[in-house]
């Protein structure tokens, strides 16, 4: 529990320096991977960010080895909350109602999961058939892919676009990125330093980290520096969340608790925190013209 919640804090923290240090820069594009490298690389405060968010993937390993995958989506979700509240006092992003209730419907639904956790009866799983990750992996990473490619070719034709698109394209590639990370700590110990580093290689978790590592990085920055972190975001967790709670538990083969009550808290609270992501405003409203330039109309 612990380690999850220091991880929500070291992405929301994360995101919200990148999302500042990006607003800085020069528009920045997939097209040109090079220049955005170079100039995030440049920048004392998006390194900053990075390192914050290096630190949560750190903090992640540790949960995965701890609660069992549909639990730890649960409680990542929860790191919305701080992300708006963050993205409100550093970034000027300014909350609904509507987002402010479902902050609160949230918070309600990381309660029900961790009322639902008991040391010691939760299995959580080690292994999984390196087909079936690839499987999986594979045409989602594709699906991120071309989603993205055509988000960004219907903007550059003017259409409008909104961080809906960006955030299920970039939630596809870290919800991959999220299964690799289950993988990797699965095959870490201390017993044989040396086996674990072999097995890891010949694993496909580093390689499916190392590509979603480098496209999941020019992707989010061009969208995040384009759309209000408050809104990318919650999407980008959604479909996270969905994708490593959904195929992350079959994959890895991890039961669900057996004691009725326990299993409702584990599935209501994550279907509500889902579901409230998903009714949020996916877009800003339409700024309403002032008074002064309004046409006037001769009597």
């Amino acid at each position: 529990m612990a380690a999850a919640l220091l991880a929500n804090v070291l992405y929301s923290t994360g995101f919200v320096l990148e999302k500042r240090a990006l607003g800085r820069m020069p528009e920045v594009t997939v097209r040109q991977p090079v220049r955005l490298l170079r100039l995030v690389v440049g920048s004392p405060l998006w390194i900053g960010g990075s390192l914050a968010l290096a630190s949560g993937f750190g903090a992640q390993l540790a949960v995965y080895r701890t609660l069992p995958i549909a639990a730890a989506q649960g409680i990542f979700v929860s790191g919305l909350v701080l992300l708006v509240l963050l993205s409100t006092r550093l970034l000027g992003e300014e909350t609904s109602g509507r987002e402010r209730y479902a902050l609160g419907a949230i918070l309600v639904a990381l309660l029900m999961v961790v009322l639902s956790l008991k040391e010691g009866s939760d299995h959580v799983s080690r292994n999984a058939p390196y087909p079936l990750v690839l499987l999986v992996c594979v045409p989602s990473l594709a699906a991120g892919v071309w989603l993205y490619r055509r988000t960004e070719r219907r903007a550059a034709h003017g259409l409008s676009t909104t961080g809906v698109e960006y955030g299920v394209a970039v939630g596809l590639l870290y919800g991959v990125s999220s299964l690799a990370i289950k993988g990797v700590s699965s095959c870490l110990t201390t017993s044989d330093v040396g086996g674990a580093i072999v097995g890891l290689l010949r694993s496909p978790y580093p390689y499916l980290l190392l590509f979603t590592g480098a496209f999941g990085l020019v992707m989010s920055q061009a969208a995040l520096q384009r759309c209000r972190a408050s809104l990318l975001v919650p999407v980008c967790t959604t479909v996270t969340s969905l994708f490593t709670a959904v195929i992350g538990t079959l994959a890895f083969g991890e039961a669900l608790p057996h004691d009725p009550l326990r299993l409702a808290l584990r599935i209501a609270g994550t279907l509500l925190a889902v579901t409230v992501l998903l009714a949020m405003p996916k877009h800003d409203d339409a700024p309403q013209p002032p008074a002064e330039a309004k046409e006037l109309t001769p009597p």
